[in-house]
């Protein structure tokens, strides 16, 4: 889908991990796409790249999260200021993605590229990586846990249904639980439907 036609809670990312290379000069730049959804995936994507490669030079790297764009981080890991992490983020941005980390390794040829000839290298190589990926479109999605009584079953039943809303969770003891998830822009019906029944208790999860 073009991001143009993406619709407010909807957004493009990698389906799944790809790789990307390009050398110049000697020098070899492998590039990894990972998808990623919080800073705990950010770092294991990091750490993965790192036991892959124990001997490679940089691991440069740019992420971005979520639909705020001042959600990245851009790390050039001792190339030139600007060389590496900046066009690693500007192909993020150039493929409108988000939820996304791109993590360049770079083998040194024995010749100096320049600061163009590094920026060359890794926008082509993360570049390679995203064309190599199957992009995807996700919709943000926001849970709620909803609790009721089993006198309420088939009201609270019969909305979730309505609203097509995902059950992920259900607990039925004493009382009655269920763990739901919308995309964002079902959140405000959600909130009129289930407001008005009197005994159900909405808590944002």
């Amino acid at each position: 889908m073009d991001s143009a036609n993406l619709k407010s809670d909807e957004y493009l990312t990698i389906q799944q991990a790809s790789e990307g290379i390009f050398k110049a000069k000697g020098s070899k730049f492998i590039a990894y796409a990972f998808p990623v959804f919080n800073e705990v995936d950010i770092k294991q994507a990091l750490l993965k790249v790192r036991e892959l490669h124990p001997k490679a030079r940089h691991y440069c790297y740019a992420w971005k999260l979520g639909l705020d764009e001042n959600n990245y981080r851009a790390n050039d890991d001792g190339e030139p200021s600007g060389s590496a992490g900046r066009p690693i983020y500007g192909q993020i941005r150039s493929k409108k993605l988000t939820n996304v980390i791109a993590i360049v390794v770079r083998y040194f040829g024995g010749t100096l590229l320049g600061v163009p000839g590094l920026i060359e290298a890794y926008k082509k190589s993360t570049a390679d990586a995203f064309d190599q990926a199957q992009i995807v479109t996700q919709q943000v999605q926001q849970g709620f846990i909803i609790s009721f009584t089993y006198a309420q079953m088939n009201t609270v039943m019969s909305a979730i249904k309505k609203l097509n809303l995902t059950v992920v969770q259900k607990v039925f003891e004493e009382s009655c639980q269920l763990e739901v998830a919308m995309r964002q822009s079902l959140v405000d019906s959600f909130m009129q439907q289930f407001s008005k029944m009197e005994g159900v208790k909405v808590e944002e999860k």
